[in-house]
């Protein structure tokens, strides 16, 4: 194999794994992408992200269960350091929302639900996971996320269609609501109460 066939596919594995010479995972094993924001206007959104697994405790999970509301996927770890420093605000996010949304994690690569579970009750998160040790889940994903983004947030219509995503850390709180009532904007306004 000469040098440059070579080359071409380090190239093309890495651009699939979602590598790149700009963003490095380091010892990490996941790449934290740098904040940005998508919004698609609606005529954009394409079909509903199909979504079913488990939770944390092992309990059926359906993103279609929560048709009809918008959903905000969160895309953690608990040994995820930029993960553990942003869940004051995912969860302040949540609780400004209230009814307004659901928020659903997507727990990636722990090796036990337990951990998963630890990091739930310390930061007192209200929201069900799904738990995805091997990322699999994220596949349903493809082209808004990579099977390695992490943390990131996928915010979905009331249809289930994506509507923004946000991939790396939270920016703050404000962020993401405003996402979600941009989303919604008929509810503007009844998440700030």
């Amino acid at each position: 194999m000469t040098r440059a066939v070579a080359a071409l596919v380090v190239s093309s594995v890495l651009a699939l794994t979602g590598c790149s010479s700009q963003e490095g995972t380091g010892d990490s094993g996941y790449i934290s992408g740098d904040g940005a924001i998508t919004q698609r206007a609606v005529a954009e959104r394409e079909q509903p992200i199909e979504l079913s697994g488990e939770d944390l405790s092992g309990a059926p999970l359906d993103l279609a269960d929560f048709r009809g509301t918008p959903v905000v996927v969160v895309v953690w770890g608990s040994w995820c350091p930029p993960c553990v420093a942003e869940a004051p605000d995912v969860v302040a996010a949540a609780e400004r929302l209230g009814a307004d949304a659901q928020f659903v994690g997507i727990n990636l690569r722990d090796g036990d639900p337990a951990q998963a579970q630890a990091f739930e009750r310390n930061h007192d998160v209200p929201f069900p996971s799904f738990y995805s040790p091997d990322g699999r889940e994220m596949l349903a994903f493809e082209g808004v996320l990579t099977p390695r983004s992490i943390p990131a947030f996928v915010v979905l219509d009331e249809e289930g269609r994506v509507a923004a995503s946000i991939n790396g850390g939270l920016p703050s709180t404000t962020t993401l609501v405003d996402l979600v009532e941009d989303v919604t904007p008929d509810r503007r306004g009844s998440a700030r109460g």
